[in-house]
């Protein structure tokens, strides 16, 4: 019988306790640590703010800063205009590589959100096999997520795009003082429209992650297929599913709290020592004859992004209780909808007609 979002709560709270402290296993603990950063379920805890809590060189300070890498690299002593196009350049490359780098992480994280469903659900984090089985579902999860994430590229540079340049267009921003109306009205309706289509993408990112992962790992199905699914189930419990977001929007808010408040616990015993510590070896260096040029600069961005994923690493640890529950949740408030999930989640007893399915293969389904 299918359960409501509020009695999901509790078969889930008593599925992360029985997996993570009965028995407590250190090396499951670190595995769904590594495998929900990779697979983005820490933003269900609110934490996926860490990524933008950097201080980028700014003004003048900045600016002296790239003039004397340039120069001690080059042997100059002044600056000079031809070397904005070498900068362009490496501008224009980083943006690549930062591209192709994002890719990658979304294929990546596309695989482990399904090593994740199979961890929870079978209460057994197997990272390597995992990977090899997981390649065909994960590979078409990537392509709706890379479809997603155009889709949403397309709406914004429409609906944004469009209306500025016809703002541009009328003179708007050359004499605003004479358009006043127009443009505060046109901000508020366009925030409006965006931050709808905000929170509509959102949803739709999490049921796509929560009912329709579990169907393209149960039985080999594309996105499309499950979400044609999804949606005649939701359109039977349009009341049950709308508590179930709110729900998870609530629990997302507290997750993201305390997750929060332990993150900057960690900050405090493990970013101020690393920033004096860096402090004192700048200092060293610059009394040791170093200079900023190509080789020290990426010295310390290869420093900087090993500290910066320890750090992540750090609060996914304390943050795994969340990882598994979140998922839990979402497993048993569909198993009672789905069959094919139900029978994974309750597996027959050894003997009977039903039988099992092996660790990662579709179960058979009851017999009617």
């Amino acid at each position: 019988m299918p359960i409501s979002a509020v009695d999901a709560i509790s078969p889930a709270l008593l599925h992360t306790k029985k997996q993570l402290f009965q028995p407590f296993q250190f090396g499951q603990w670190t595995k769904l640590a590594v495998v929900g950063l990779l697979a983005g379920e820490l933003g269900s805890g609110g934490c996926n703010r860490s990524f933008t809590n950097f201080n980028i060189p700014r003004g003048d300070s900045g600016r002296h800063f790239l003039e004397q890498a340039w120069m001690s690299q080059h042997g100059l002593q002044d600056w000079s205009m031809p070397n904005l196009a070498i900068y362009a350049g490496l501008i224009i490359a980083l943006v690549a590589s930062l591209l192709v780098l994002g890719i990658i992480l979304m294929y990546v994280s596309s695989v482990m959100r399904f090593i994740l469903f199979d961890s929870v659900l079978v209460r057994n984090c197997r990272v390597g096999e995992g990977w090899s089985r997981r390649q065909g579902p994960g590979f078409r999860y990537f392509v709706w997520k890379l479809l997603y994430f155009l889709a949403s590229v397309v709406f914004f540079a429409v609906v944004i795009g469009i209306p500025v340049a016809l703002a541009l267009a009328g003179g708007w921003f050359k004499e605003p003082g004479e358009h006043v109306g127009p443009l505060i009205l046109g901000g508020i309706c366009l925030f409006l429209v965006v931050a709808i289509f905000a929170v509509v993408a959102a949803v739709v990112f999490v049921l796509t992650k929560d009912f329709v992962v579990p169907q393209m790992a149960l039985e080999g199905i594309g996105a499309f297929e499950g979400w044609r699914r999804l949606w005649a189930m939701m359109q039977a419990e349009k009341g049950d599913y709308a508590i179930y977001i709110v729900m998870k929007i609530v629990m997302a808010i507290v997750a993201a709290v305390v997750i929060g408040i332990v993150s900057v616990i960690l900050g405090l015993f493990f970013v101020l020592p690393t920033v004096v510590l860096g402090a004192v070896g700048v200092m060293a260096g610059k009394s040791a004859g170093l200079t900023w040029n190509a080789g020290t600069i990426t010295l310390a961005v290869v420093v900087g992004c090993i500290l910066l994923f320890c750090f992540l690493y750090l609060v996914s640890l304390v943050s795994v209780p969340a990882i598994v529950f979140f998922p839990a949740y979402s497993i048993y408030f569909f198993a009672g909808r789905y069959p094919a999930l139900s029978a994974a989640l309750y597996p027959a007893p050894i003997g009977s007609s039903m039988g099992t399915a092996p660790f990662g293969q579709p179960p058979p389904l009851p017999a009617l």
